[in-house]
C-alpha cells in the first residue's frame, strides 16, 4: 500500500526535521562552563564574574556562559587551583598572592607601597603592558593553567580590636598574611610577626587571638564579617588587593580559535570595568561599616611603613626573579 504525501505536506515534514535538526545542533552548541571564586557574590569577585559572564554571552551570541560558585564552595583558593589545573573546574578567580603559589614572581603585586593610590591602581591594571606580562610570567612558570588577566578588590587595610595608627602598633603582632616572600619579609619589617592560613580560618583565629591583626580589602572585611572579630579598621592601605582570573589548560584547549578570542575579550572587559566599580564598593562598604559601629582610623601615619618598605622593594623583585622586575618597573611607570 502506497501513502502519497502532497507537495504542500511533504514540504511541512522536512521544514519541521531541518527545524529539529537545527535545534538539536543549537542545543548541541551551548555550553555553560564552571567558575569559581572564594568570596560571596556580592564582592567584586561577583562582579566580575558577572561582567565577564555577560561580555562571553555577547559575543558568542548565547553559546557559551558561566556557572558561578562562589563563597569557596569548590574549595579554597589553592585548592581550586588544583582543581583546575586537573581539569575539574573551567575558571577561577584568586588572589595574585595566591597565583605566587604556582608562580612565584606574581608575589611582586604584594609589594608595598608601590600602587600610590586608587588611581594609579585603576591605570596599572588597564594596561596592556601589565597584562601581557603578567601573563607571559604565569605562562613560562604554570603548566596545566594559564591567567587570562587581572583585576583587582582595591587597597588592603590592617583590621584588629586595637587601631594601627602608626608603624609603631605593629611591634610583636601576630598577622595573618598571605603566604608569600614579600608578605614574609615585609611585616617583620615592621616589627610584626607573620601567620599563615587560609582566609576560611580567619575569623576563628581572630575571634581566639591567634592572630591580633588581619589584613584585607574593605568588602572582603564588611562581606565576611570579620568586623564582629575585629572591630577596629586601620586604613593603611599598603598593598593591593589584586585577583587574577585563570582558565585550565584543558578548559582552553578544548575551544575553537574564535572560542578563544571572546573567552579572551571577556576577560579584557573585566580588567577594563571592574577595578573602578571595585574602588567604589570599597567606599560604600566604608560608609556602612562606619553606620554600624566598626571604627574606622583614616588618618594612619604611613611614613614608618613607607620607609620600611621602600629598600625591600627591588630587593624582593629581584629576587623573585625578571618578570617581577619588569612588572614592578611597568608598574612604577604608569602615570
Amino acid at each position: 500500500m502506497r501513502i502519497r504525501i502532497g507537495n504542500i505536506a511533504f514540504r511541512a515534514i522536512v521544514f519541521c526535521l531541518a527545524s529539529i535538526a537545527a535545534s538539536t545542533a543549537g542545543a548541541q552548541a551551548t555550553r555553560q562552563f564552571s567558575f569559581a571564586y572564594d568570596q560571596p557574590p556580592s564582592t567584586a569577585y561577583g562582579i566580575a564574574a558577572n561582567i565577564f559572564d555577560a561580555k562571553l554571552k555577547e559575543l558568542s551570541g548565547g553559546k557559551l556562559s558561566i556557572n558561578q560558585f562562589p563563597g569557596a564552595q569548590l574549595g579554597q583558593e589553592p585548592q581550586m587551583l588544583q582543581k583546575m589545573r586537573a581539569g575539574d573546574i573551567d575558571f577561577v578567580i584568586t588572589s595574585t598572592a595566591n597565583a605566587s603559589t604556582l608562580a612565584p614572581q606574581a608575589g611582586v603585586f604584594s609589594l608595598h607601597f608601590i600602587f600610590r593610590d586608587s588611581a594609579h591602581l585603576i591605570k596599572v591594571l588597564a594596561d596592556p603592558a601589565v597584562s601581557t606580562e603578567f601573563r607571559a610570567m604565569v605562562k613560562d612558570q604554570v603548566q596545566g593553567a594559564q591567567v587570562l588577566g587581572l583585576m583587582t578588590m582595591g587597597l588592603r587595610d590592617m583590621y584588629s580590636k586595637q587601631e594601627v595608627r602608626s608603624i609603631d602598633d605593629m611591634k610583636g603582632r601576630k598577622v595573618r598574611v598571605q603566604a608569600t616572600k614579600t608578605e614574609d619579609t615585609l611585616f617583620p619589617a615592621y616589627g610584626a610577626q607573620t601567620v599563615h592560613m587560609p582566609f576560611g580560618d580567619v575569623y576563628t583565629s581572630l575571634q581566639t587571638g591567634v592572630v591580633n591583626v588581619a589584613e584585607n580589602g574593605i568588602n572582603v572585611y564588611l562581606a565576611n564579617k570579620h568586623y564582629e572579630v575585629a572591630p577596629v579598621l586601620s586604613m593603611t592601605e599598603h598593598e593591593a588587593n589584586n585577583n587574577c582570573i585563570w582558565v585550565g589548560d584543558k578548559t582552553w584547549n578544548s575551544l575553537t580559535p574564535e572560542q578563544q578570542k571572546w573567552v579572551q575579550a571577556a576577560a579584557d572587559e573585566v580588567a577594563k570595568t571592574e577595578p573602578a566599580m571595585a574602588i567604589k564598593l570599597e567606599a560604600d562598604s566604608a560608609d556602612r561599616l562606619r553606620k554600624i559601629g566598626v571604627k574606622v582610623v583614616d588618618n594612619v601615619d604611613k611614613s614608618g611603613f613607607i620607609r620600611a618598605a621602600q629598600p625591600v622593594q627591588d630587593q624582593l623583585a629581584a629576587e623573585l626573579g625578571p618578570h617581577a622586575v619588569k612588572l614592578l618597573k611597568l608598574v612604577r611607570d604608569v602615570k
